[in-house]
């Protein structure tokens, strides 16, 4: 490969904007095998799967180290990378932690939450000045009414004493238009925190670089 079209020179001088995903994966993997090399391997990495780069999100050690040509070391090296860019993407700075809009929240956990294979339903538990002091997840898996129970989504709001929540949940299909079961859920707790006297504020689902808000729907 001439100079000037490898990964790592391309990136030293024209920055790490200008790699296609297989330069950025041939740059972790560093070497091919003697049939073919790092960035014709990464090709094939990312030919897998239709969805692309997107597979990469959760794939296993295990699960890569299957691939002829990616041993548990070139495994450990992509999937801890990943990880490295979930972990940045999910921090907040402390003074940007007030919820203003269901965008805010939407730019907190975009990336965290929208590669997810299953549907995840968290709170965000909110002080007097709309702040967040506390994050939870209430279920893992398909979003029904006996996996969201008013009971334990409010027993930790009361622990964390709590003025409002904000719902929150992933539709790993990517849309986020409501169901009629986000719908049915969210109006259920409204009606449980007004008896309680904490506030649900909005639900907010997150598609794969979308969102929808139900307050911003005029449901709710």
């Amino acid at each position: 490969m001439a100079e000037n079209e490898r990964p790592r020179e391309k990136l030293v001088k024209n920055g790490v904007s200008s790699l296609s995903n297989a330069e950025l994966l041939a740059i972790l993997i560093r070497t091919g095998t003697k049939d073919v090399s790092a960035i014709e391997l990464a090709h094939r990495i990312l030919a897998m799967d239709h969805e692309g780069v997107k597979y990469l999100a959760d794939c296993t050690v295990q699960e890569l180290s299957e691939i002829k040509g990616i041993g548990p070391s070139k495994a450990c090296q992509i999937v801890s990378a990943i990880e490295i860019g979930r972990r940045i993407a999910k921090i907040t700075p402390t003074q940007s932690n007030q919820i203003t809009s269901p965008k805010d929240v939407a730019d907190m956990f975009m990336e965290e939450m929208r590669y997810h294979k299953k549907e995840y339903f968290k709170i965000l538990l909110l002080n007097t000045k709309n702040s967040i002091i506390a994050t939870e997840i209430i279920s893992i898996g398909n979003l029904n009414a006996s996996l969201v129970h008013p009971r334990e989504v409010f027993v930790k709001a009361i622990k964390k004493s709590a003025a409002s929540i904000i719902l929150l949940h992933n539709h790993p299909s990517g849309n986020p238009q409501p169901s009629q079961e986000d719908i049915s859920i969210t109006k259920r707790l409204i009606e449980a925190g007004n008896i309680i006297g904490i506030d649900v504020l909005d639900h907010i689902i997150i598609g794969d670089g979308c969102y929808k808000s139900l307050k911003e729907l005029s449901i709710i």
